[in-house]
């Protein structure tokens, strides 16, 4: 039986991104050279194992009309990557409320490529044309060639990690929020008067309890877990998460042989978290992050619950999977030098699945 946590909120993005740069700071004072992260890999503590850094921009849109950043239609923007999970589980909240009326997005091309000529700092990237790269567009508002500009026309000195999603506010030309677990809390509740579907709560009261306590387990051990087997660089830490990753499976499979989703019979904030990690788990990583043990379709009720949930209306359209696959296998060539994108195993996530058992 799991122990009560509390909510994890150190989610962010699986590609960090930047070079050293100098910055000043103060005026008339002597700059000082920041090293800031190029990639995940780079994430890595003395004794082998990934260490994730915390997000930075931490403001919130509110119903309230007086608010800085205020729930009114047209004004914000999310730009995000179709490959990664964290921001893909905002695409999910922006299709399970019916929102994309009124906050669009954008995605970055799904490999990494230089942001500037000046330095040698690989991250997202927008393309050139609308046609270079299906499902990826170039920035509508800013003209920014990479996310890393645009972080950088937030706050000029920005000396973190630009990563996606980012909550962008077109009036202020500002980052809101680049933590995905925050900005899916306001895409349920603060847009409310201009969503299409309002009366879905994917955080009900009643459930608020249940829902932290498998975030937390999910978080720590799956949806970060499978990037702590990738990219540790030691077998002592790889052999700690892949125990815990797998642990945390079999917990969630044994809870799914009982209800059709993870906190309950209704859908919730868990399960999309859950969720993202899953799909990507046996196209990408099985494979690239080592996580091999056991694939998700050999868990009869993980495997049906992905399928599951895949199929809700709108969630098909956040997961493209060839975005997903170019992505990890042409973006870490310290794990894949030579870039080769396996050839499957290109699952039927629209085939049948049985978890209408377990409705009332």
């Amino acid at each position: 039986m799991l122990t009560r946590l509390s909510q994890s909120s150190r989610l962010v993005l699986p590609c960090p991104l930047s070079a050293a740069r100098t910055l000043s700071t103060a005026a008339g004072s002597t700059s000082t050279t920041v090293k800031m992260a190029r990639s995940a890999v780079d994430e890595v503590t003395d004794s082998g194992a990934f260490d994730r850094s915390p997000s930075t921009f931490r403001s919130s849109v509110s119903r309230d009309s007086s608010a800085r950043f205020p729930a009114v239609p047209g004004r914000y923007h999310l730009y995000v990557s179709y490959a990664c999970p964290w921001a893909s589980r905002c695409l999910a909240y922006l299709k399970l409320k019916d929102l994309d009326h009124a906050i669009g997005f954008t995605s970055v091309k799904p490999i990494f490529e230089r942001t500037k000529e000046t330095d040698d700092h690989l991250g997202w990237v927008f393309p050139a044309t609308g046609d270079e790269e299906p499902g990826a567009e170039p920035d509508p508002f800013n003209g920014a060639k990479s996310v890393r500009e645009l972080y950088e026309i937030a706050s000029p000195n920005y000396a973190g990690k630009p990563t996606v999603p980012v909550l962008w506010d077109k009036q202020l030309k500002t980052v809101v929020n680049n933590e995905s677990s925050e900005i899916i809390r306001m895409l349920n509740t603060e847009f409310n008067e201009i969503a299409k579907n309002p009366s879905l709560d994917l955080y009900p009261a009643h459930l608020q309890a249940s829902i932290d306590e498998i975030n937390e387990l999910v978080y720590d051990a799956i949806n970060n877990g499978v990037y702590k087997c990738g990219f540790a660089k030691k077998q002592g830490p790889y052999d700690e998460a892949v125990t815990k990753l797998y642990e945390a499976l079999d917990k969630c499979e044994e809870i799914l042989s009982k209800q059709r989703y993870i906190c309950g019979n209704q859908l919730t904030e868990a399960d999309v978290r859950l969720f993202v990690t899953l799909i990507r788990f046996d196209e990408v990583y099985a494979v690239h992050f080592k996580c091999n043990k056991r694939l998700i379709r050999e868990y009869p009720n993980l495997f049906n619950y992905t399928k599951d949930i895949y199929q809700i209306p709108g969630i098909s359209s956040t997961v493209n999977m060839e975005h997903i696959r170019k992505h990890y296998y042409g973006s870490h060539p310290s794990i894949n030098p030579y870039r080769i994108i396996p050839a499957g195993p290109n699952i039927d996530y629209n085939a049948p699945h049985d978890r209408e058992k377990f409705s009332a």
